[in-house]
């Protein structure tokens, strides 16, 4: 009986084992692939991206040893240069979603149209991808390709949600979902409503925006003036000597850090609070 038991327990470890090695691992992308993907450039890799950061690091790090010959300063302006491939991209992805979110009330007030045409649901939604407003056609584009593949108008709209990886697809998509399931004959006064409300929160958002655009261009500057000070003087020989020892690399370093904790905390505070996004229960 003993030997029974203990070969129960040994096949039942077993097996559990066996299914933890043989589940399915989720594999998600990096911050990098992430950051290229919302970017929108095509034949970007992340290979190219570290390579574009490497050069400029280089470029830019070499040009400033041979006009200011001071070391520590050259290590530092090849830090900076080396992040600026990221920022262009962050940058992008910041445009991208600013014209996608202006682009929403127009693309609702489309659907509003096709359905009151007499288009069903899908139809319209697809039809977004020819008539659509420019930044968001490729989206519908991929959903129509989706629908047709798989006829699944729930599973199109996950997919949709998906790529766009925004709050206000969120906020469309789970409308879409709930007219598609419940039905009636008020989705062109729920649609309307939505169109009017997403017009509202990007006129707001832009204001404030646009309010906060001089402030933060005036911090920067703030910041950027100093460093700019600091090459003019290096271009005489006795400021590069002082910079060149190594308490003036002391005062380098506590000074870019000192730049760096500044930048970030002014960012921080000008940063406009970011929706969350829905997570939406797909219909079975």
């Amino acid at each position: 009986m003993g030997a029974i038991v203990g070969l129960a327990f040994a096949v039942g470890v077993l097996l559990i084992l066996g299914a933890g090695r043989m589940s399915p691992r989720i594999v998600r992308p990096s911050r990098l692939t992430a950051l290229i993907t919302h970017s929108g450039i095509p034949r970007v890799t992340p290979a190219g991206v570290v390579s574009a950061c490497i050069a400029c690091a280089v470029v830019i790090g070499a040009l400033t040893l041979i006009v200011t010959a001071v070391p520590m300063a050259a290590l530092l302006a090849a830090a900076l240069a080396g992040g600026a491939p990221l920022m262009l991209l962050r940058r992008r992805v910041r445009q991208r979603t600013a014209s996608r979110r202006a682009s929403w009330p127009d693309a609702v007030d489309s659907l509003v149209s096709g359905v009151r045409a007499g288009l069903a649901l899908p139809e319209a939604v697809a039809d977004l991808g020819v008539r659509g407003p420019e930044p968001l056609r490729p989206y519908f584009l991929r959903f129509a390709g989706e629908y047709r593949a798989t006829g699944s108008f729930p599973g199109a709209l996950e997919v949709l949600r998906e790529e766009m990886s925004d709050p206000t697809a969120d906020r469309v998509v789970a409308a879409l979902a709930v007219a598609w399931d419940v039905g009636g004959t008020d989705l062109g006064t729920v649609l309307r409503t939505l169109a009017v409300l997403l017009r509202e929160d990007a006129r707001a958002r832009g204001d404030i925006e646009a309010r906060q655009s001089w402030t933060v261009n005036a911090a920067r500057v703030s910041v950027a003036a100093p460093w700019v000070t600091l090459a003019l003087l290096c271009t005489r020989p006795e400021a590069a000597a002082a910079f060149g020892t190594a308490m003036g690399a002391l005062v380098l370093v506590i000074a870019a850090l000192i730049s760096m904790v500044a930048y970030r905390l002014m960012m921080m505070i000008g940063r406009l609070p970011q929706e969350r996004r829905w997570m939406i229960a797909q219909a079975t």
